[in-house]
């Protein structure tokens, strides 16, 4: 992976190596060295993009996030979707079951996007207190994006409206689906034909670009009211760029979608979030998969990145000079933009090498976390502070 041997942080993992740990222990491997250089008081980040999956790959991966984030926005694309707040109110339900007994993770509903959603749904949804978002997923965009929009204005103009009416942010997977685009353009084309129209058209709705991978996409949300339009960025984006899909061989654990970009690409999105501006903020994307979806004719598209993410997000900053940053991009901005009250715990991080496991089981098969086996240079405290 080139990006990250220019960061200094590690080399390309091998796919087919795994070893087995716990079913839903969360596996925070022991530091290799015992000598701490630096540490980093923080408040408790959030992660603002999740995905939990269900059943028995959200037993397994759900501690995960919640030993590190307070709350999370829990992306609604199950198969069936989440298509309704009675839906979304029974999931919620289920991760809250699969939490260790002592957790307060908060998980922060989505309701999915579709051509038949109701505006009085919206209504029901802010009514419920627990649903905080509505996913656009442009049909066939993603996983399980087969319920998708098919046309923003044309069949959802009154939801929208209505969103605005409840102050309900719409949260964007922008990438155009039109097959005659090119895959490492469809970001820039979603920009161009569909979300710069549909901001002129309604600009007091909030919109959240989620884990933006293009400067075509920092220039646009630097062009926007500031408080409407925000923006997600992953840790893969931020240290990956396409070259690491093909490095070594074919790399299925670092496909996911958008698409890993060009190295200019991940350049302007380490400068935007470094920057101090506060129309950025943390969303991890984390993705599980079964490894044999992964490693299949056809690979799932998704990174599994939860138990590694604030360490990833901490070398970011380091590398760039902008630690003094790091706790207003992961803890301030995003429940600034979404109205809500930042966590008060605390949470360290240090500068202490630690090894990632190579894999993670759970009894349907076993999933293999991006920089399986490598060495990362921060390592998270697991309890708040």
């Amino acid at each position: 992976m080139g990006c990250l041997r220019a960061l200094g942080m590690m080399t390309t993992p091998n796919a087919c190596k795994a070893s087995n740990f716990p079913f839903g222990k969360v596996d925070w491997s022991r530091p290799v060295s015992t000598g701490v250089r630096m540490e980093l008081s923080i408040t408790k980040p959030d992660d603002w993009h999740l995905h939990l999956r269900e059943g028995d790959l959200l037993q397994a991966v759900v501690s995960h996030s919640a030993s590190q984030f307070g709350r999370a926005i829990v992306m609604p694309n199950l198969k069936p979707p989440v298509t309704t707040t009675d839906a979304a109110m029974t999931y919620r339900e289920s991760i809250l079951k699969a939490l260790p007994s002592n957790s307060d993770f908060d998980p922060l509903m989505t309701l999915y996007l579709t051509d038949k959603t109701h505006p009085d749904e919206i209504k029901h949804a802010r009514r419920s207190g627990v649903v905080f978002g509505v996913k656009l997923y442009p049909s066939g965009a993603t996983t399980n994006s087969q319920d998708g929009v098919t046309d923003l204005i044309g069949n959802c103009l009154p939801v929208l409206k209505e969103m605005i009416e409840q102050n309900m942010p719409l949260l964007v997977h922008g990438e155009a689906t039109n097959p005659m685009v090119d895959i490492f353009d469809r970001e820039k084309v979603f920009i161009d034909t569909i979300l710069r129209p549909l901001i002129e058209k309604l600009p007091d709705l909030k919109v959240v670009m989620e884990h933006i991978t293009t400067q075509d996409a920092v220039r646009f949300i630097e062009t926007c009211r500031e408080g409407s339009v925000a923006a997600t960025v992953t840790p893969q984006h931020l240290v990956l760029n396409r070259n690491a899909l093909f490095q070594g061989g074919l790399q299925p654990h670092n496909f996911c979608f958008p698409v890993l970009k060009r190295e200019i690409h991940r350049q302007a999105l380490v400068s935007a979030v470094t920057s101090g501006s506060n129309r950025y903020f943390l969303g991890t994307d984390s993705a599980p998969h079964e490894r044999q979806r992964k490693e299949s004719p056809c690979g799932c598209a998704g990174m599994y990145n939860a138990p590694v993410a604030l360490s990833v997000y901490a070398k970011v900053f380091e590398e760039a000079g902008a630690l003094d940053k790091l706790e207003a991009f992961t803890s301030f901005n995003g429940p600034d933009f979404y109205g809500l009250q930042r966590n008060k715990s605390k949470i360290k991080l240090s500068k202490t090498p630690w090894m990632v496991p190579e894999s993670y089981t759970f009894p349907s098969g076993e999933i293999v976390p991006i920089f399986a086996g490598e060495t990362l240079d921060w390592y998270p405290s697991a309890a708040a502070i």
